[in-house]
């Protein structure tokens, strides 16, 4: 019986394949038997996980470059085409936070670092968006069949507080991935697919000083945030593969502009 949740033949790229999110698409992607294109801009972290890939028998590339830099992501196209002729999926993994998007407790509303709001946002939205024109236009040229995941967040439905060049990055990465799946779905037909995969609250560089306390104790946000998940924990990254591999697989052929949330409950339970 053929597995159609295998990955075997595919080539898919990774946006934000240095983070540690990034590490578990990765790495799933290859279980499932697919080859890897790591891009991300830490180019030690992105050679040393190809070559940990390549050294357990794996197929796997480091692809240096910024999300939003379109001639330094040309480039990574044209290598990953170079070595395997082809390209069918794309993870847009690279986005997330940063200091200057945050809204601190004691700061006055209206006086926001708007700038670093506005960075946030585009990070999350543009981050995505032009990967897809380059690496997207590379699957329909190269094999006319695959899948595209983008990363929401459980931030894109519901308010979560000073973080709101976040909250709207991740909302208008909702609305691009409903609006772009339409518009593949009516130039392709069931051939290219967009989804988005949704995380709940996992730890990583960005998020960890806002949950965690330098002795592994939550902070009260921490506390908030299991006290309003279900499964009572933050997730493992691992726990991400089994939808990620899904999307990306001929196994979800007839899913395309939806979210798959990954989260322990959390978008589903009110507080009460």
């Amino acid at each position: 019986m053929e597995n159609n949740f295998s990955l075997k033949g595919k080539v898919i790229v990774v946006t934000g394949g240095t983070g540690i999110l990034g590490k578990a698409f990765i790495d799933g992607i290859t279980a499932a038997g697919g080859a890897v294109g790591i891009l991300g801009r830490n180019q030690q972290v992105a050679e040393e996980r190809a070559a940990a890939i390549n050294a357990n028998g794996g197929e796997a590339i480091a692809l240096i470059a910024d999300a939003m830099d379109e001639d330094a992501l040309k480039a990574a196209k044209d290598k990953v085409i170079a070595k395997w002729g082809r390209i069918d999926g794309l993870v847009n993994g690279a986005g997330g936070n940063m200091p200057e998007g945050v809204l601190l407790p004691d700061q006055d509303i209206f006086n926001m670092n708007l700038a670093g709001m506005k960075k946030v946002a585009e990070l999350n939205l543009w981050g995505t968006i032009v990967p897809t024109q380059i690496f997207g236009e590379a699957i329909v040229k190269t094999t006319g069949k695959g899948s595209i995941v983008n990363i929401s967040s459980m931030n894109s439905k519901s308010a979560v507080t000073r973080v709101l060049g976040y909250n709207m990055g991740k909302a208008a990465v909702d609305c691009y991935n409903q609006w772009f799946a339409v518009e593949l779905a009516n130039r392709y037909g069931d051939a290219i697919r967009m989804n988005a995969l949704a995380p709940g609250f996992f730890l990583t560089e960005q998020n960890r000083n806002l949950l965690t306390k330098p002795d592994g104790g939550y902070t009260d946000r921490g506390e908030r945030v299991i006290r309003n998940t279900p499964f009572k924990r933050f997730g493992h990254p691992d726990e991400l593969i089994g939808a990620l591999v899904w999307l990306l697989s001929d196994a979800s052929a007839f899913v395309t502009g939806s979210m798959i949330c990954v989260d322990g409950g959390f978008s589903v339970f009110s507080g009460v």
